[in-house]
């Protein structure tokens, strides 16, 4: 393990564990609304491609019904999608269905930077290029792909388009490439720049700073816009 692993893996054991710690006032009440509301479900585990393409369980709190994986968009969701659930729908707009990936962070399935972790299927339709490296570092609960794509159901919720067809032949590429630029990039630095720029992100959803910030960055596509 080289020194910058080192302590990305120290940083991210310790942010994790004090994020777990004083997160416990929010995460206790959203555990019990989870169980009284909805199918009663509080955790949804899914297995992601991970570290050097091996897989894991991710854990989320669960926002959709239990079937969701074999009904409609499959994978992918889109905005106004029926599979999520009341409370789900506040957990996912302000992400606070993702916490439950500090105990993915904590045990070593995930850091808080990096690729974001995705199921076969998708993982499938990435360039071959892409599959054969993208993680080579752990996933990430965010990245940059994830800010990017902070307004991905916007995008697969479009009119008259095919949302499984239009992940592969226009998301799936491009995400795939900035995956490879991060690869190519990374540092703690970078990291530390990219968390930021995640609660940007979720403060302001319609910015573009991400593009101001790394000019280098891939071209955005015009579909985005």
């Amino acid at each position: 393990m080289t020194v910058s692993r080192f302590f990305k893996r120290f940083f991210d054991v310790l942010v994790a564990a004090v994020a777990l710690l004083v997160l416990t006032p929010l995460l206790l009440p959203v555990m019990l609304a989870l169980r009284l509301t909805g199918e009663g479900e509080v955790f949804y585990r899914q297995k992601r491609i991970g570290l050097h393409n091996g897989d894991f369980n991710i854990l989320k709190f669960a926002t959709m019904l239990k079937n969701s994986p074999n009904m409609g968009t499959g994978s992918l969701t889109v905005r106004g999608d029926p599979r999520v659930t009341p409370l789900g729908h506040g957990l996912r707009a302000t992400k606070i269905n993702e916490l439950p990936q500090l105990i993915n962070v904590l045990v070593g399935d995930m850091s808080f930077v990096g690729p974001r972790p995705q199921m076969q299927v998708d993982f499938d339709v990435y360039p071959e290029p892409v599959r054969e490296c993208i993680y080579e570092v752990r996933p990430g609960v965010t990245g940059i792909g994830s800010i990017v794509f902070r307004d991905e159901e916007r995008l697969l919720s479009r009119e008259g388009i095919d949302p499984r067809q239009f992940y592969s032949d226009k998301i799936a590429p491009y995400k795939g490439a900035l995956e490879m630029w991060y690869l190519d990039h990374h540092s703690l630095w970078l990291d530390a720049r990219l968390m930021v720029l995640t609660v940007h992100a979720v403060l302001r959803p319609e910015s573009d700073l991400i593009y101001r910030r790394f000019p280098d960055l891939p071209a955005r596509p015009a579909w985005m816009d």
